[in-house]
């Protein structure tokens, strides 16, 4: 039995269970306000949906902010845990992922279309290499993977925020431009994401040899 004094501290992993959930909620404001609710969505005027994309970015935002907090207070505090480890790509998975797949829904620009793909179709191989060769390899990590996921995390913020500001960015003269950034955000965390699964794969190839 585990002494009540040696426990880690709960809050990592609590932070992390509230992005798994943040990450949900987000997908289903944004699938709402794309009309994928049944009943719901057809009574939605466009300021409504607006209000759920701009709720959508809030989830995403806070959901972002905790990726950053859980680690850095287990490390902090001597609290990793399994069940951080477990949890913790798994609550990003399902943010990235969500994210993505409500933007692409939502019908957001075809230039972005190609490194979205890109990025869940990494986000997805990675999951089932490390699967696959569990008990035989150890992929940690890297820290160009952790700026990965700070990209990832920039790029997809700035197309919800785009998509979440209305009639109000629409017609802003700047709006153009921050939308190309936003654009140019997705390519860069793209490429950063194919890099970052080509060396895992490297290392797993590596390992089996």
């Amino acid at each position: 039995m585990t002494d009540p004094a040696h426990r880690p501290n709960p809050i990592p992993n609590l932070l992390t269970a509230m992005r798994l959930v943040a990450g949900v909620i987000m997908f289903l404001l944004l699938a709402g306000a794309m009309g994928g609710v049944p009943l719901l969505s057809a009574y939605l005027t466009p300021e409504d949906q607006f209000a759920l994309y701009r709720a959508a970015f809030v989830f995403f935002v806070l959901a972002a902010v905790t990726d950053f907090f859980d680690g850095f207070l287990a490390r902090r505090w001597h609290a990793e845990s399994r069940w951080g480890a477990i949890l913790d790509p798994i609550a990003d998975k399902i943010l990235v992922a969500g994210a993505v797949v409500g933007l692409l829904a939502s019908g957001t620009g075809a230039d972005v279309v190609i490194p979205f793909g890109v990025i869940l179709f990494r986000e997805f191989a990675v999951s089932a290499l490390r699967e696959t060769t569990a008990g035989r390899i150890e992929l940690k990590v890297t820290t160009l993977a952790k700026w990965k996921t700070t990209l990832q995390m920039l790029a997809i913020g700035a197309q919800l925020l785009g998509l979440a500001g209305g009639e109000t960015f629409i017609e802003a003269p700047w709006m153009p431009a921050f939308m190309t950034f936003a654009d140019v955000l997705v390519w860069i965390a793209a490429l950063v994401t194919l890099w970052t699964g080509w060396q895992y794969f490297a290392k797993a190839r590596e390992g089996l040899n």
